[in-house]
């Protein structure tokens, strides 16, 4: 498996907040989901293509990137990233090598009318 170059750390001048999930009970058994802001995080977005969702009867395609950070533990799949008014669900994060500086998520970009 190829590994991806690693961006320069100049390249890491976007700024994105890390939100994470907070669920409350809803009264009739589930849950509703709300996300809270969390620490403020640099890196690098490179496009990674495009992911088709089925959602409501229709398949809707979304943006799909891989952001770069610095190494973190506490990143997983049930958070996501913001930029300004974009907001980016985070599917995966992986180690791109072993040496465990990077975080690499792999990321969709959410459609706007979905979001709060």
């Amino acid at each position: 498996m190829a590994t991806q170059p690693r961006p320069p750390l100049g390249a890491r001048c976007r700024r994105f907040v890390l939100e994470r999930p907070l669920e409350e009970p809803d009264g009739f058994g589930g849950v509703l989901r709300r996300y809270v802001a969390g620490p403020v995080l640099w890196g690098a977005l490179a496009p990674a293509g495009v992911v088709d969702r089925p959602a409501g009867g229709r398949t809707d395609t979304l943006a799909a990137y891989r952001v770069t950070l610095r190494s973190r533990t506490d990143l997983d799949a049930t958070m996501r990233l913001a930029a300004g008014p974009r907001r980016f669900a985070i599917r995966a994060v992986t180690e791109p090598d072993a040496r465990g500086r990077d975080r690499v998520c792999h990321v969709e970009e959410l459609p706007r009318e979905n979001l709060p």
